[in-house]
């Protein structure tokens, strides 16, 4: 029996349908995206150009700077939900 996905906040769904055109996953329904599944590696397994990517469109988007040589980037881009909660911080911060 598998586990059900966590229900996606509507800034979640948001981010998954940026993910998914960001990085071309054609087969991915966005609201199937478990939030606290990992994007890299066994999850959506996304890969370093794909984190670049993002990283840009986020930006784009949302105006939220990720920087490559950030340390934090593994937390930040462990799942849905820490990407999500980190651009929440970030724009909060500069409002």
């Amino acid at each position: 029996m598998s586990r059900m996905p966590a229900q996606q906040t509507a800034a979640q769904f948001e981010l998954a349908q940026l993910i998914v055109s960001a990085v071309n996953l054609e087969d991915v329904d966005p609201a199937t995206i478990d939030p606290d599944a990992p994007l890299f590696g066994s999850g959506l397994g996304l890969d370093s150009i794909d984190a670049l990517e993002l990283a840009l469109e986020v930006s784009k988007r949302y105006g939220v700077q990720l920087k490559s040589d950030d340390e934090n980037n593994k937390r930040i881009f462990a799942s849905l939900r820490a990407l999500s909660d980190h651009i929440a911080q970030a724009t909060t911060a500069t409002a």
